[in-house]
């Protein structure tokens, strides 16, 4: 690491603002009060009729169950899908919830399906959110991190569908974690996170523009040997299902907007929001892929403070990508620990908890607005980045 980067355990870092610990445990409490209520309205997890209640993760179950049953391929046929997703429910529903992962991510969903419906949701939250809460409080690098993690407000939105947040914020903050200090291991873990590629679009580059290049071969060999493994377990007709799903996904959702364009926390979902065509769109999202895979390359070609390059890598990666939902924003709780990180050791900017707070508030009120204010939480985490890469506070050599 640079000479100047931050060592949390040399210093003693400023401890958390009071109001600021006390919004904290306030939003955890209302996760859990919202939970529980929503659990005995019969709104999340059990129906009152006994039945589960149809939410994201139910296509995670069906496709791990029809690869039980020994048609793995089924998974990306949207009928066969649909119709097994009504099975884990027990009752007929509105809408589809499509599968659209990779064959890889099928040993993970048919390890799940191994237990019925509800129980396999249960274990999915509790088995990925402690993951979520270890890697954001060893960013941080002190046990407040558990409590910033639990109360970030995308927290809510993905525990309520049962997505794959969690894993995601792990992976990507647990690989950025280790890239200097142990780069096989952040290897590995950026390898894993091929599950969900689109997250990944800006790594290779950045990895090989900063000479991160242990990483950058054992991420590829991960990714790798989980496509081969994939392909044996499961055949080759299901990758060949998987890569003729790509075009009728993004022609769903990028193209028709199945899912409500304001669902979509990117650019692309903005422009297509108000009312831009899809070329328009895609240009705009190329622009801003391509302004951030230049600028975070030459970042880390720089002697800046790690954690200002590791969080601009995490909020880049969501930035370059298209395909970007609320529960993806768990996410961004990852550059948020490394500007923490920053903070503590060093001392918050000016109005700079004011600005992760307007991030988090921004996540907070989507459910209400129903717009692409996630993306605008991102471009804010990217305002206070940007605005510590520039400020010579960034800069000051290491207390010793």
């Amino acid at each position: 690491m640079a000479a100047y980067d931050i060592a949390p355990q040399r210093t003693v870092p400023a401890p958390l603002a009071r109001p600021v610990e006390l919004i904290c445990f306030a939003l955890i409490v209302a996760h859990a009060a919202y939970l529980v209520a929503s659990f005995w309205q019969g709104s999340w997890l059990v129906a009152l009729d006994g039945g589960g209640v149809q939410s994201d993760f139910v296509n995670v179950w069906a496709a791990g169950k029809l690869a039980l049953q020994g048609s793995p391929a089924s998974a990306y046929d949207w009928p066969v899908h649909k119709a097994m997703e009504v099975v884990a429910v027990g009752h007929p529903f509105d809408g589809y919830f499509g599968w659209h992962y990779p064959p890889a991510f099928l040993f993970i969903a048919a390890a799940l399906a191994l237990v019925p419906y509800v129980p396999a949701y249960v274990f999915w939250l509790a088995a990925t959110f402690p993951a979520y809460l270890l890697t954001v409080r060893a960013i941080v690098g002190d046990r407040i991190g558990y409590l910033l993690a639990a109360a970030f407000p995308a927290v809510l939105s993905n525990a309520v569908v049962g997505q794959n947040g969690f894993l995601s914020a792990a992976l990507l903050g647990g690989s950025l974690l280790f890239i200097e200090r142990r780069p096989v291991l952040a290897g590995v873990l950026l390898g894993l996170l091929s599950y969900k590629p689109h997250l990944g679009l800006l790594f290779p580059l950045v990895l090989a523009a900063s000479g991160h290049w242990r990483v950058f071969l054992v991420a590829g060999v991960t990714a790798a040997l989980m496509a081969c493994a994939s392909w044996l377990a499961f055949g080759a007709d299901t990758w060949i299902a998987f890569y003729g799903n790509i075009g009728h996904t993004s022609q769903a959702f990028l193209s028709d907007g199945w899912a409500d364009f304001g669902k979509l926390q990117t650019v692309f979902g903005l422009t297509r929001m108000l009312g831009g065509g899809e070329p328009l769109a895609w240009a705009l999202q190329g622009v801003v892929a391509l302004v951030c895979a230049v600028a975070i390359s030459l970042l880390w070609r720089t002697d800046t403070a790690y954690e200002i390059k590791a969080a601009a890598l995490a909020c880049g990666a969501m930035l370059a990508t298209p395909y970007l939902y609320l529960y993806d924003l768990v996410v961004l709780a990852v550059p948020l620990a490394f500007l923490f990180r920053l903070g503590r050791a060093r001392g918050f900017l000016p109005y700079e908890l004011s600005g992760i707070g307007l991030a988090a508030l921004l996540v907070f009120i989507f459910p209400f607005v129903k717009a692409p204010v996630g993306f605008a939480a991102v471009l804010v985490v990217a305002a206070l980045i940007a605005r510590r890469a520039f400020t010579r506070r960034a800069a000051m050599p290491a207390i010793a």
